[in-house]
């Protein structure tokens, strides 16, 4: 039997998970209180780029099953749950800001007026979820009757449908049995097909999230400090990972290294865990986590460093094309995105920096432009460097290209090009961590 679901904030996050409980068969509502988002989700359109999520989108809403409002009177007693997809950005002082969330807590809270879940998904600080419910048990006409349970995400920007709809686990926090029984009720499809699921205290269920990042981070971190020990000793950083990723207790994943992590999760996510750990007196967490932070900074700064040095040493008045500005291919999402680091690095240096991506916009910057096409990026540059690895650059035929810039020079900052044919083709390719005879 479905079940009445909303879904509040609507945006990565929350636009898939709305989707997703559609497909799922309930009934949704998502609630934003950006109401040119909301229009926007009503027509079917996605207002981010996320394969396959449009579709759903474009089924749900014409169906009825799925719409979305920015006015919370409409889910507060008729959603059986309440899932809160709000962000929890970065702070100033690194830790999470949820202001967001507190926001969600302050409107919906006083006009429950019989019990229900309430579902955390936001990534949060251990100890957020009691204090999240308490609040809401004080603000609530419904009282107790007001159950917080935490359901923490584990989405992959460009795998967002994917990782909604077959869930690698779902984790479950709370010790209430009834609000418990529920939740494994909207997940029923999923369930039904063996998806692992977890249930634990709130504490556990808020940790299991930042802490799944934390170690894909320091998984990235480290290979992309064995690429300097390459780099300095002559070896072969590429072949070393696929050499760790056979042993079963490693897996090849997350071993690719480069230019480092970026995005509106990774980076956020171990900043906050850092400052609750440091709060909380755990050093050697937080001391672990600066030093990721640490390396995946240096990571940026050395690739732009390179290319300073590729061109003799200055930068200024040169023409520089960056291929990528998203901070990973299959998304048009830069937040904290390495590539445009790099960009602004060469651009405070005084270089003319060029970028083409193929799906995202570059926030309106003066010091750097946005190219239309890979040709007009490429045109008359004095050094190229490959930062986001989209496929349409992984497979860009050098030869239809090599008229285009001033000198065919190449960083391959994510080492994804084939060396040997943009060799072949006469460019000069530098990919920090592998040897020069390979």
């Amino acid at each position: 039997m479905p079940l009445n679901i909303a879904v509040i904030g609507t945006n990565y996050l929350g636009a898939t998970h709305a989707a997703g409980m559609a497909e799922f068969g309930h009934n949704v509502i998502g609630v934003d209180i950006d109401a040119d988002r909301v229009a926007t989700l009503n027509r079917g359109q996605s207002p981010i780029f996320e394969d396959g999520l449009e579709p759903l989108l474009e089924r749900h809403t014409s169906s009825g099953r799925l719409r979305f409002t920015t006015d919370y009177r409409e889910i507060a007693d008729w959603a059986d749950v309440h899932f809160i997809c709000v962000g929890t950005p970065q702070g100033d002082d690194g830790a999470a800001d949820l202001s967001q969330v507190r926001a969600v807590t302050e409107t919906l809270a006083p006009l429950l007026t019989k019990p229900t879940v309430i579902a955390g998904k936001s990534t949060v600080p251990v100890g957020t979820a009691p204090k999240l419910q308490a609040r809401m048990r004080e603000l609530a006409p419904a009282g107790d009757g007001v159950e917080v349970v935490w359901n923490p995400e584990f989405l992959r920007e460009a795998h967002a449908v994917e990782d909604t709809l077959r869930p690698d686990r779902i984790v479950l926090g709370s010790q209430n049995e009834a609000a418990l029984h529920l939740m494994r009720r909207v997940y029923a499809i999923p369930l039904s097909e063996d998806t692992p699921v977890v249930e634990c205290d709130i504490a556990t269920a808020e940790l299991i999230k930042t802490a799944a990042n934390a170690f894909l981070t320091v998984k990235i971190s480290f290979i992309n400090a064995m690429a300097q020990l390459c780099q300095a000793a002559g070896g072969d950083v590429v072949l070393l990972a696929d050499a760790l990723g056979y042993d079963k207790r490693i897996g090849r994943e997350f071993l690719n290294a480069g230019l480092g992590f970026g995005g509106g999760c990774l980076p956020k996510d171990i900043s906050a865990l850092a400052a609750r750990s440091d709060e909380l007196g755990v050093d050697v967490l937080t001391n672990l986590i600066r030093s990721v932070e640490a390396i995946n900074e240096g990571q940026r700064r050395e690739v732009a460093e390179l290319a300073v040095e590729q061109l003799g040493g200055d930068v200024t008045g040169k023409k520089v094309a960056v291929l990528g500005a998203a901070f990973k291919p299959g998304t048009d999402d830069t937040r904290n995105s390495p590539a445009l680091a790099v960009a602004h690095y060469l651009a405070d240096q005084g270089a003319n920096v060029s970028v083409y991506d193929p799906q995202a916009v570059i926030p309106a910057d003066a010091a750097i432009s946005q190219a239309a096409t890979i040709e007009e990026c490429l045109r008359d540059s004095e050094i190229t460097l490959h930062l986001t690895e989209w496929p349409e650059f992984r497979h860009l035929d050098p030869e239809d290209v090599s008229d285009l810039p001033a000198n065919k020079v190449i960083i391959d900052g994510r080492l994804k090009l084939h060396r040997k044919t943009w060799q072949r083709a006469g460019w000069k390719v530098v990919q920090m961590g592998r040897a020069a005879t390979l």
